[in-house]
């Protein structure tokens, strides 16, 4: 599974883009900074199209409920792999996963 950087493509499953901003400087893969826990987590989220009467937009990314590594961390705190997921603020309420679309990039990978 791929590392994630700041150039990672997340998305809710209605492809709203997640708004993504590391929390450490310490680590970087060609220059770019490494997300770790709780990047993806209380992110917003733009663009949502699922929209109208009965019916609310992902705005919000929720608890990551998988995809952190169990083998490396930053500063204590666990990267964040291409596995990532977890639920939107979105209708229906528990149903909405948030998804990685690209990891930001494909030199380093973590193999269990």
């Amino acid at each position: 599974m791929f590392i994630l950087t700041e150039d990672a493509i997340v998305q809710c499953k209605h492809d709203g883009s997640v708004g993504l901003v590391p929390s450490q400087t310490l680590v970087a893969i060609a220059g770019r900074k490494v997300l770790v826990e709780p990047d993806p987590e209380a992110r917003p989220i733009t663009t949502c199209p699922m929209y109208g009467p009965g019916l609310k937009p992902c705005t919000t990314t929720l608890r990551v409920t998988k995809g952190y590594s169990g083998f490396v961390s930053i500063g204590g705190r666990r990267v964040c792999l291409d596995a990532v997921t977890g639920l939107t603020d979105g209708t229906p309420p528990g149903t909405v996963n948030y998804v990685v679309r690209e990891p930001g990039q494909s030199l380093v990978e973590e193999v269990s």
